[in-house]
C-alpha cells in the first residue's frame, strides 16, 4: 500500500481578487509540488487558486483526489486538474474515475509520459558521471536557465527519475469526455510529440499546443509565460462556457494593393 500524498503548496489571488478556479497540479517523476511555485504564483495572480500535491507516480488516482479533499478546503469551481509527466497520466485517471471524490471540470496535460514504447533516450542519464548526467537530464526537462537553477539546488528534487519505467496502474487508456488542453514540447526527448498527438486524437474534446522548440516541462520551459496566458485563456474559455467556444478571435486587417 501506497502512502497517501501531502498537500503542502498553495498559492491565492492577491487580496481582494475574487477566485476564478482552481486548479490541482500533479507533478512528475522527480519533481514535487514546490517545483511548481512559479507556475502557482504566476496562476494565482490572474485569480485561481492552485494547490500543488506532492504525489509520486506510483499513487493512484483515487489516493491522490482523496488527499486533495482531506485539504479540507471546498474548490472554487472550475476545478482543473493539470498534471505534468506522470501527473498527466494521473490526471486522465482521476477524470475517469467513476467513485472519485472529487469531479474535475477540466485537464490540462503537460508533457505526457509515455505510455508505449518509444526511441531510447539520446543521453544517458545513468552514466557514473553524475554530472554529466544531471547536466543531461537539464537538458531534457528545461532549457530556462532560471528553471535549472532551481531544481539544481532543490535537495527535493530527486535527480535520474526522469526515465523511471511508468507505473503499471498508469499504462492503460484513459479517455475522459470533459475538455482537456494537451501542452507538448516540439523537441521533447522524453515523449515524442506523435505520442501526444495520438493522445488528442483518442479524447472527445482535446485541444493540442505545440511549444516550438519545447523540451519536456513545458510549464517550466522557457516559454513557461506564453505557456501560463494560453492556460489563461483556456481556463477563462471554460468558465464562460463548457462547449469552449471562443470569447475573442483575432482579425488580419487587408491592406489594398496600390
Amino acid at each position: 500500500m501506497t502512502t497517501a500524498p501531502t498537500a503542502l503548496h498553495r498559492w491565492q489571488p492577491p487580496t481582494g481578487i475574487l477566485p476564478r478556479g482552481t486548479l490541482l497540479v500533479l507533478p512528475g517523476r522527480g519533481e514535487h509540488g514546490g517545483t511548481y511555485e512559479r507556475f502557482g504564483r504566476r496562476l494565482a495572480a490572474d485569480g485561481y487558486v492552485v494547490h500543488a500535491l506532492d504525489t509520486a507516480p506510483e499513487h493512484t488516482a483515487h489516493e491522490v483526489l482523496t488527499r486533495a479533499v482531506a485539504t479540507g478546503e471546498n474548490p472554487v469551481a472550475p476545478l482543473v486538474v493539470v498534471g505534468s509527466d506522470t501527473g498527466a497520466l494521473q490526471a486522465l485517471h482521476a477524470a475517469a474515475t467513476t467513485d472519485a471524490p472529487l469531479t474535475p471540470t477540466g485537464l490540462i496535460l503537460a508533457g505526457t509520459a509515455p505510455t508505449t514504447d518509444g526511441p531510447a533516450p539520446t543521453a544517458d542519464l545513468t552514466g557514473t558521471d553524475e554530472d554529466r548526467g544531471w547536466d543531461a537530464e537539464l537538458a531534457a526537462r528545461t532549457a530556462c536557465p532560471t528553471h535549472r537553477k532551481k531544481i539544481t539546488g532543490d535537495r527535493e528534487f530527486a535527480r535520474g527519475r526522469l526515465f523511471d519505467p511508468v507505473p503499471a496502474h498508469l499504462l492503460p487508456d484513459a479517455r475522459p469526455d470533459l475538455p482537456v488542453l494537451v501542452l507538448h514540447g516540439e523537441a521533447d526527448p522524453i515523449s515524442p510529440l506523435e505520442q501526444a498527438r495520438g493522445l488528442v486524437e483518442r479524447l472527445p474534446q482535446a485541444t493540442l499546443g505545440v511549444l516550438h522548440e519545447g523540451v519536456h516541462d513545458v510549464l517550466n520551459d522557457a516559454t513557461h509565460r506564453t505557456t501560463a496566458a494560453t492556460i489563461v485563456l483556456w481556463l477563462e474559455r471554460l468558465r464562460a462556457d463548457k462547449a469552449m467556444r471562443p470569447l475573442l478571435t483575432l482579425e488580419t486587417g487587408r491592406r489594398e494593393a496600390a
